[in-house]
């Protein structure tokens, strides 16, 4: 079965939407997604994107259906002051029974590609804890695990954390 790659479009939404639910339910974390359509495609697609994706679609199962998007990739660009631009993989995910089709991998060489035409040194993401075969699929193709090899800790402030913190103190 043929796929093609291809970047995000406004009418994608809620392929993608659907997509990063059934990877939240993959990890066991699906009440956590709170994001609507609408907010992917102003966060997206607006102005001032915060995020670009691409992805994988296959023809449908008659040539007169409409491909149906089977992957994506979420990604967007960060700044090390160490080491420059990096671009930071947010989401990866290709639906079970279309893995092992080299889809995965294609989006993967389409992001290094773009790494390094965009001169980044280096790709970064996280990987939930318990998902060992994700860890691994990393690791065969050369990604370092910086949590045992650095030691870094990932933190976040959540949106209560952030107004308490923008609040100036009453005196």
């Amino acid at each position: 079965m043929e796929f093609k790659l291809r970047k995000a479009e406004p009418r994608d939404v809620s392929d993608i939407l659907r997509l990063v639910k059934e990877l939240a339910k993959f990890e066991e974390m699906e009440d956590q997604v709170i994001l609507t359509e609408k907010e992917l495609l102003e966060d997206g697609f607006g102005d001032t994107p915060f995020y670009h994706c691409f992805v994988a679609e296959i023809q449908g199962e008659n040539s007169s259906d409409d491909p149906k998007v089977v992957g994506f990739v979420m990604y967007y660009f960060t700044y090390d002051p160490w080491v420059g631009k990096q671009l930071y993989l947010e989401d990866f995910y290709v639906m079970e029974e279309y893995r092992g089709m080299g889809i995965g991998s294609n989006l993967l060489r389409h992001l290094s590609d773009l790494a390094m035409k965009t001169r980044c040194t280096g790709m970064m993401f996280v990987v939930a804890e318990n998902n060992e075969p994700s860890v691994q699929y990393y690791k065969r193709r050369g990604a370092e695990d910086l949590s045992q090899e650095e030691g870094w800790r990932l933190f976040r402030f959540d949106k209560d954390s952030l107004v308490k913190m923008g609040t100036p103190a009453e005196e």
